[in-house]
């Protein structure tokens, strides 16, 4: 039996020993740490300066290495820094765990930033790997992927071996804390990544091809997301509002709107310098008058003798022509995704009300809210950095145009070819002002053109209806009145969500003259049934045609005075006769015609026509003015006859 007086010393002798063997385990996981991301830059070193570098010189063509190695190089720029901060709490003993907790947080963004990109693309750059030839390079490969995952591992062996007491506790659990949180952001951001890429793909269906997706499902989801935005467009339900996404949507439309506004211009500019590209321009332009307009002319003759156009041309397809056709094939991706967005938009506000009303939802509606969820996020996300670096590339291209259009006034200027320039003498400022007086003349004279041509051509008139059309009015006065309807003047097809496709005569009533942008150009209507938006310039305020009984058609005597001197003007009333004579012949039509705008009618063939006017209003025979059952319009003159009216059977009263 022991004395107490040797008790105590062993009693302490144990309970010292869990503190030494806890001190031990974390000295060898702080030396893993170092160890293990020693070796882990060495290897990426050897991944980017001979691997690469080899498969660089082999130059296989269907070989993508920016695919392949992705940012490995960020990855390893950042890696060597954090390496070298290890280093150097080597010689902090006591405060090593300290300043290792602290260049974790101090790495933090850097390390999400750089390996959420890397895991993102990581499936896809397997898929290179056949194509390098080198089977072995998957595994420096994963090197990224499997060491970011890694950093909580070992903070949790060194947190597990550092007693709760200790100072360096605390940083160790913030470390592990910071760490676990930029695994799960990767994990998140790949998620989303992969979502997008789904939704993302073109896809170059034939019709063929997308009845066969139709099912029962996909229509009524369809269906669904159709009804719920036409609720949104007319104010019946409340839109989501996300006032972030909804500015940087905005700005990436306007940005969009720009990139395709300046490709259309530069096609313009493209098309106009290749005509001075031309062997002997003179022959392509119009017959000119001695002028301005013919010493440009002779202008352009000695940039193209001189040779100073076909390098300009190259330059420019070279230096903005194909980066602005790279820009805007750039927009297709994040159009996609936008558009995707607004149908999950549209599900996700679906099931949230069915989830307010039942308490849950079921597992793929729980899936569809996570996809919305996580597009919004992406695009959130991305957005910025998508419309910052897009305008900094407009920038840089316009930029580029600029410096060509310098170079080759320079040239101009050089070859001494400035002084034939019919304004090179004058100052700038009057050359602008003589430039946008010329414009705005132009401008005027165009629009009195447009006058003019409005004068000229017949105005739309109210068509007759059909028995079921004129039910439909009914219905459509007895619900808004009769100082809302409107008439259809020409075909409409629509070609936006909740637009409308109406056939020229269809009665609609008006229910708001503007859209929920206020854009008064565009008009929320109902058609007697289905309610959308129509263009309000093909709508016409309706004035029912009287239904005309048929009547005789006597020759007139041809008199100057008498003449119509309007197209529609309403036929004079026929004077009594003493006595009335059957007509011996009838015109009617001797072909079909369809009618090709709201000027003209459709006729079918062998149906009779009563000819108002053997012209139009320029006094062409080939078009004639007819009525076709009240119905008045253009027909080709060539297409009527004159037939003998046949005699009716049975016996008829003596003239």
């Amino acid at each position: 039996m022991a004395s107490p007086g040797t008790s105590e010393p062993e009693c302490s002798l144990y309970e010292e020993l869990p503190d030494e063997r806890m001190e031990h385990n974390r000295r060898l996981a702080v030396e893993e740490l170092l160890a293990t991301e020693a070796s882990y830059v060495h290897n990426l070193q050897l991944c980017m300066w001979d691997i690469r570098a080899h498969l660089q010189q082999k130059q296989l063509p269907d070989l993508d290495l920016e695919g392949l190695f992705s940012n490995t190089d960020d990855i390893l720029h950042v890696s060597r820094r954090f390496l070298e901060g290890l280093k150097a709490t080597a010689d902090q003993e006591s405060e090593q765990l300290l300043f290792i907790c602290a260049l974790f947080q101090e790495f933090k963004e850097e390390m999400q930033t750089v390996y959420k990109i890397y895991c993102a693309s990581y499936e896809h750059a397997l898929m290179l790997v056949p194509n390098a030839g080198a089977t072995d390079l998957s595994f420096f490969l994963v090197m990224p992927v499997q060491r970011v995952t890694k950093y909580p591992l070992l903070l949790q062996k060194i947190l597990e071996n550092t007693p709760a007491s200790a100072s360096a506790y605390p940083a160790l659990r913030s470390a592990l804390s910071a760490m676990a949180e930029v695994n799960a952001n990767i994990n998140e951001y790949k998620r989303r990544k992969d979502v997008a890429t789904k939704y993302n793909k073109a896809e170059h269906l034939t019709l063929r091809d997308r009845l066969a997706r139709l099912n029962t499902h996909s229509i009524a989801k369809k269906t669904t997301r159709l009804s719920r935005l036409f609720m949104h467009e007319t104010g019946i339900a409340a839109k989501t509002e996300d006032k972030e996404y909804d500015d940087l949507e905005e700005k990436f439309q306007c940005v969009a709107s720009s990139i395709t506004a300046l490709k259309e211009n530069m096609g313009s500019y493209v098309k106009h310098l290749e005509a001075l590209m031309l062997s002997t321009p003179h022959k392509h332009e119009l017959q000119m008058d001695e002028g301005v307009a013919q010493q440009y002319r002779r202008f352009a003759e000695c940039l193209h003798r001189f040779g100073a156009v076909v390098p300009q041309r190259q330059r420019l397809d070279r230096l903005v022509c194909q980066p602005l056709s790279s820009l805007s094939d750039m927009l297709v991706g994040p159009q996609q995704l936008v558009k995707k967005r607004l149908d999950k938009l549209l599900d996700y506000e679906e099931i949230q009300e069915r989830k307010s009303e039942l308490g849950n939802v079921t597992y793929d509606e729980e899936a569809a809210m996570n996809t919305y969820l996580a597009i919004n996020a992406l695009l959130v996300a991305e957005l910025p950095r998508f419309n910052q670096v897009a305008v900094q590339l407009l920038g840089q291209i316009l930029g580029s145009f600029a410096v060509l259009q310098r170079d080759l006034a320079a040239r101009v200027l050089q070859e001494g070819l400035s002084s034939q320039m019919p304004h090179s003498h004058m100052p700038l400022p009057s050359f602008w002002k003589l430039m946008e007086d010329t414009v705005q003349q132009s401008g005027a004279q165009l629009h009195t053109f447009c006058q003019k041509f409005e004068t000229v051509t017949p105005s739309p008139v109210s068509q007759p209806l059909n028995p079921a059309e004129e039910r439909k009015v009914l219905s459509l006065v007895s619900r808004h009145g009769p100082d809302k309807l409107y008439q259809v003047t020409s075909n409409i097809s629509g070609s936006r969500d909740l637009d409308l496709t109406l056939q020229r005569g269809q009665i609609v009533a008006l229910l708001q003259s503007m859209d929920t942008k206020g854009n008064t150009s565009r008009w929320l209507v109902d058609a007697g049934g289905p309610r959308g938006f129509v263009p309000a310039a093909k709508l016409q305020p309706y004035c029912p045609v009287q239904t005309q009984q048929p009547r005789v058609q006597v020759p007139a005597p041809e008199c100057g005075t008498e003449r119509r001197r309007h197209s529609y003007a309403p036929p004079e009333a026929p004077r009594p006769q003493v006595s009335t004579f059957a007509p011996a012949f009838q015109v009617v039509a001797g072909f079909s015609f369809a009618a090709r705008s709201p000027q003209e009618v459709s006729v079918q063939a062998g149906q009779p026509v009563l000819v108002l006017e053997p012209h139009d209003k320029k006094g062409s025979k080939e078009w004639s003015l007819v009525d076709v059952n009240g119905q008045k319009g253009y027909v080709p003159s060539s297409y009527l006859v004159t037939v003998p009216v046949e005699k009716p059977l049975g016996w008829s009263l003596p003239v």
